[in-house]
């Protein structure tokens, strides 16, 4: 049961649940309390020591519910012996000759051909187990290996031995082999079942680690509709691996290196006798960001997903004041903190989205109402791709920025080899920028924040 448990964490991991070594300790000893003799029992009390919220209670139990789909041996022992007692309890049930001869045959035959004639429920779920033990079906991570897998479990149930018994019954009693066959087939579909049970749990995490890396690499302008939940469960991940990097503190970090001077004067009574020590701190702000979006036509969902992921940030960033502009600007801070992301969003698109942009009278309206949001502490991130349709890019307020802020970072969603062309002023905003790279997925997303909290560590 113990190896069992251990098959179950990795499975839960794989649909998301994080189990931690000390949870899944926890864990195995409160099964060891409860037993496993009632199922249900068994389930609560997995879902009430490694679930931690909602979503990873219903994770957990899916999870559950597939990993003991299988039958349980001792009902399948019950059954057999219903069935054995009730063959039994027949008045004179007389064995036809060819019955009789099948009986007295299939003394001569394989393991495996005895159980399947016998249909011993029991013995033959627990030769899966053990097949599926010896081969590591446990190991299992894509569907192309349904077929090899499903072979060596039968191979080490002794297939091949099965063959020959069907080979000799056939000449010998073909009714015997008959059944013998059909007990095959059934064998077979069991063992792709297990196969597929298998898959199901152990391969999830592999396959949830392609399909996000697949996203990762997508152009975010062009993700589907239908992906798009997809993807912001991706950002959110991101986001909660950006505030276990750079949230945790380090005892090290906080107390500093030891100053000897000031300890050595400090200890001066004690003959500089070091009973107390005094220590270097380099104080670490933590960043304050104004991030200002293009959510024109064109820009907008990448917008969509870079917000989503300032403001889930609240552990590393100390302050985020975000804006949204195409023709003209807004701050969108209060929308993104109390509403849902597809709400927040919707309201934003309604309010100054799918317009034309106009970066020049954008910075004007900044200048005006938020230029004091800019101090030296600022990082200010522009996100969009500098194509203001032929008007005044206004360069000049974003000189008046950068001389402001910390530094200004320029994100953009087009290659550079577009940058300059037509009615791109990305040469002229860059003159102003401290750091000016491309963002089209949510990797170069990733990375591009991540530079930014790093600088202040």
């Amino acid at each position: 049961m113990q190896e069992n448990l251990h098959r179950f964490f990795r499975a839960a991991r794989g649909a998301g649940v994080h189990v931690s070594p000390a949870e899944s300790i926890d864990a195995m000893r409160a099964v060891a309390s409860v037993g496993v003799a009632d199922r249900a029992i068994l389930r609560d009390t997995m879902l009430l020591t490694l679930a931690k919220s909602e979503d990873e209670k219903k994770a957990l139990g899916a999870c559950f519910d597939l990993f003991f789909a299988h039958v349980d041996p001792t009902q399948a022992e019950a059954k057999d012996e219903a069935s054995q007692d009730a063959a039994s309890s027949e008045p004179h049930a007389a064995p036809a000759s060819g019955q009789q001869s099948g009986g007295e045959a299939s003394t001569e035959l394989g393991p495996l051909a005895q159980m399947l004639l016998a249909q011993n429920t029991a013995d033959i779920s627990a030769a899966i187990a053990n097949a599926s033990g010896a081969v590591g079906l446990s190991e299992i991570r894509y569907f192309t290996q349904r077929g090899l897998f499903s072979s060596r479990m039968l191979e080490t149930m002794g297939i091949q031995r099965l063959r020959d018994d069907l080979d000799t019954l056939t000449e010998t009693n073909p009714a015997l082999a008959e059944r013998l066959q059909a007990g095959l087939e059934a064998l077979r579909d069991t063992v792709r079942d297990a196969v597929a049970q298998a898959l199901a749990l152990y391969g999830r995490e592999e396959t949830e680690n392609l399909r996000h890396e697949i996203l990762r690499n997508a152009q975010l302008s062009r993700i589907e509709p239908r992906q798009i939940a997809e993807m912001r469960a991706l950002i959110r991940q991101i986001a909660r691996r950006l505030r276990e990097r750079y949230s945790k503190p380090r005892k090290r970090q906080r107390r500093g290196h030891l100053d000897v001077r000031r300890t050595l004067r400090r200890n001066a009574a004690w003959g500089s006798v070091p009973f107390l020590t005094a220590w270097k701190r380099k104080h670490r702000d933590r960043p304050k960001i104004v991030a200002l979006c293009d959510v024109s036509g064109s820009v907008a969902r990448v917008s969509d997903f870079f917000l989503l992921l300032i403001h889930s940030l609240h552990d590393v960033v100390s302050d985020v004041r975000s804006f949204a502009f195409s023709g003209h600007l807004i701050e969108v801070s209060e929308i993104l903190e109390q509403k849902p992301a597809e709400e927040a969003m919707a309201e934003i698109m309604h309010k100054v989205g799918f317009g034309s942009s106009d970066y020049g009278s954008s910075l004007v309206d900044f200048e005006k109402q938020f230029m004091a949001s800019v101090t030296p502490q600022t990082t200010v991130i522009v996100l969009g791709d500098a194509r203001s349709n032929k008007l005044d890019p206004r360069a000049d307020i974003l000189k008046a920025i950068s001389e402001r802020a910390k530094r200004v970072v320029w994100l953009n969603p087009e290659g550079r080899m577009t940058w300059g062309w037509g009615d791109s002023e990305m040469p002229r905003y860059q003159t102003f920028c401290n750091v000016v790279r491309p963002c089209a997925t949510a990797q170069q997303l990733e990375r591009a924040v991540s530079d930014i909290v790093s600088s202040y560590r």
